[in-house]
């Protein structure tokens, strides 16, 4: 029997659902871009996104409440998420496997931590930086153990790439707090979507990635990337996450590097050398650190866990 407030299954099993189709992305988009190239794969998730919206986009816009100026904030925010965030993990992935890509990924929510301390002035515990500087030690050991490959051409550049496209993300999310006191999330992802096919739309332009779509199985990828990994992931999280606890929500987001390294040896054939997975589990160490919450005093109220720790790593 649940306890008062507790969450129900359906929400915990959303919320797993959309962690492994997160980590699962790593692996596809690999793939893809091995047939398409980087900028087509990008651009037709963000055309499959907006395909999707377009029938509610006249309700969506006719709702929004513009505030004068916001069009730079509106713009920035496009430009961190979905632009230079999936030009960087898209080129990240040209030259690193996609276990390391994972795992690296594992940054994020401590990345959204520390910027809200640095930038917004929110208090952050000295063990959130502790776990910074651990994880950011096991990336650079990571990537310093890592030999030119045929699945990592350069993991050194594809490594550095990703940790890039975090941090990019980790400005998005500071961001949205931003804009979504006055917007919407509906009106947030049209805004994104639209602006990201736009800016990948060279993508698009070249006809040799339109002749592998007759393969049914790289068009499934495409269909699977942009409906199920951009737009179904980012739904079932905004309606899981208002029903589970931050503290639950967070800990499965930590599942997500485990099971995109898993993905990517299982299915892919990368290889992690022993002092590779040593590596992966600085990398943990440090997120499940700077994650960690000690257990109230019987009897004393509950300190709410930072914000941003459990903002979705894929939006």
């Amino acid at each position: 029997m649940r306890g008062p407030g507790a969450p129900g299954a359906l929400p915990l099993a959303a919320l797993l659902v959309t962690v492994c189709l997160w980590a699962s992305s790593f692996a596809v988009m690999k793939v893809a871009i091995g047939t398409f190239g980087a900028g087509f794969v990008v651009w037709s998730r963000m055309a499959v996104a907006v395909a999707v919206l377009l029938p509610a986009a006249p309700r969506i816009l006719a709702r929004a409440a513009y505030a004068p100026g916001d069009w730079k904030w509106l713009g920035l925010m496009a430009l961190l998420q979905p632009c230079l965030y999936f030009l960087l993990e898209a080129n990240a992935l040209r030259y690193t496997t996609s276990s390391q890509a994972g795992m690296i990924a594992a940054l994020l929510p401590l990345m959204v931590c520390a910027g809200a301390g640095a930038l917004l002035g929110e208090r952050v515990a000295g063990r959130t930086w502790a776990g910074c500087a651990v994880s950011a030690l096991g990336v650079a050991w990571l990537t310093w153990l890592s030999a030119p490959s045929q699945a990592a051409a350069n993991p050194v550049l594809g490594n550095t790439l990703e940790v890039a496209a975090m941090a990019s993300s980790a400005g998005f999310m500071l961001l949205v707090r931003r804009l979504a006191a006055r917007y919407d999330a509906d009106f947030l992802t049209l805004v994104q979507f639209g602006a990201g096919a736009l800016f990948f739309l060279p993508g698009a332009l070249d006809p040799a990635p339109w002749r592998a779509l007759a393969s049914p199985w790289a068009a499934a990828a495409l269909l699977y990337l942009g409906f199920f990994v951009t737009l179904g992931a980012f739904g079932l999280w905004n309606w899981a996450s208002r029903r589970v606890p931050a503290s639950q929500s967070s800990a499965l987001v930590n599942l997500m590097p485990v099971i995109a390294v898993g993905l990517g040896l299982g299915f892919l054939d990368e290889r992690l050398s022993a002092l590779q997975g040593v590596a992966c589990a600085v990398v943990v160490a440090g997120v499940l650190l700077g994650q960690w919450r000690p257990r109230p005093r019987a009897g004393g109220p509950e300190k709410p866990a930072p914000q941003g720790v459990s903002s979705p790593v894929r939006p």
